[in-house]
């Protein structure tokens, strides 16, 4: 009983500690290189519980529980993840055909790092 206790005050003091920090950053989509658009889709809707958002022969988007994953052509598009903020505070952004807009940079280790801005509702 008493490690039981001692349990929930633990869980209890880092649910608090989560909820005092300052909001985090979302993380949209990480974009991962094809070969095959539909190909990939189809494995992983067949492997795993998500569903399809976008798809067409160049760029698909699925929806998992806790974030989205895009299957891009090398040619296409870059890999990259990408976090949800303002693209202008990074560079000259872009529109893209969804409404979304956003500015690719790269990081320290250079992965492409795209800035978004999504469309508005």
């Amino acid at each position: 009983m008493k490690l039981e206790a001692d349990r929930s005050r633990k869980e209890l003091n880092c649910m608090s500690e989560t909820l005092n920090r300052a909001p985090l950053d979302t993380l949209d989509h990480v974009a991962i290189s094809v070969r095959d658009v539909a190909e990939s889709v189809k494995w992983y809707t067949t492997h795993f519980k998500c569903k399809i958002v976008y798809q067409d022969a160049t760029w698909a988007l699925l929806e998992f529980g806790n974030v989205r994953l895009a299957f891009v052509l090398p040619e296409q598009h870059p890999p990259h993840i990408a976090i949800v903020g303002d693209p202008k505070a990074h560079g000259e952004p872009k529109t893209h055909r969804d409404g979304t807009c956003s500015v690719y940079i790269k990081d320290p280790d250079g992965t492409n790092v795209e800035i978004l801005a999504l469309a508005a509702k």
